[in-house]
Order: structure tokens, then sequence, then C-alpha cells
């Protein structure tokens, strides 16, 4: 067992795990957070997505003891439930979600690679959610809920949660 400061969702915390405890864990056990949730522990399905210096991260597999001081963002991290990021509530708007068990891996993954590519083409986008599992088949309404982020022209939009492209044009 070993004492680590985690930053998580711009919160400090120190949990006592061993290094090689996988984030997801600490993160659902220890912190109680939801977002993140196991499905396949092999870093196949995406379910336990998360962000860690703002890359896409399978945290099912990845040790807490290597994440050290990099700042780790959860699903709830995004937004609240009172001001949602601009992605979550495109996703509210288009009814994207079903079972929602896929959503950390949808939503953080279309995240980063529109930040990164903002007119990425709809073939740039399902190659990158290619990685994560919908057992669901939203996929028509989830592109609709990423289109519609996308033309609000989401670069407007804070990762750390606090502000969302809402308060941004108000």
């Amino acid at each position: 067992m070993a004492a680590f400061s985690l930053k998580v969702n711009a919160d400090v915390h120190t949990v006592d795990v061993d290094p090689e405890t996988p984030l997801l864990y600490v993160l659902s056990d220890e912190l109680h957070l939801r977002g993140p949730k196991f499905g396949c522990g092999l870093a196949q399905c995406g379910a336990c997505t998360v962000l860690v210096q703002g890359e896409v991260v399978r945290s099912c597999v990845m040790p807490v003891g290597a994440v050290k001081q990099r700042e780790v963002t959860t699903l709830e991290g995004l937004g609240t439930a009172e001001n949602p990021h601009a992605i979550q509530q495109a996703f509210i708007d288009e009814g994207a979600a079903q079972c929602g068990f896929c959503l950390s891996g949808v939503i953080l993954t279309t995240k980063v690679l529109l930040d990164k590519t903002p007119k990425a083409s709809d073939e740039q986008i399902r190659e990158a959610l290619s990685s994560v599992l919908c057992r669901c088949f939203t996929h028509t309404r989830m592109m609709r809920a990423i289109k519609r982020y996308q033309a609000r022209g989401h670069e407007n939009s804070v990762l750390d949660g606090h502000t969302s492209e809402r308060d941004v044009r108000e």
C-alpha cells in the first residue's frame, strides 16, 4: 500500500492503495465516481474511459501509480446536472443516451477528437469511436448529438466543467 495524491475533476484526493491498483477501482471504490464503468477489464470496450492530462485513457488497465500528479477528468468532471458541459447538453437534447454504459467512452473520446480536430468529418468521428462498444444502438442519436456539439463551436467550452459554452455566450 502507498499513499497517492490524485487530482481528479479539479479536486485533490489522497488515497492509500497498492500502486498497481487499476485507476478505475480507485475512481469508483475510493472516490465513488460512477461515470467510468467496469466493462471488460481489458481496455477493449471503452466503458472505463477517462482523460489523463487531456488524453483518452482506459482506466481499467491504467495502474494508479502511473497517474501520479497528472490531472484526471471523468465524465462527472465535465459538468454538473445543473450546468452540463456543452457536449453533455447536446446528448441530453438529442436523447442520445439509453443505458448510459458507454457514455464515458463516447463523450470523452469525442471531446478530445473535436478539441484537436474541430472540423472532424463523420468518418473521423466514427473512426475515433470505433473502439467504444455500445450495445443500445443509439448510434444515430449519438452522431446527431456530436454534430450538434460540433456545430455550436465547442471550442468555447472549458474542460474543467466550471464554464460551459452557454456561460461563455451569456
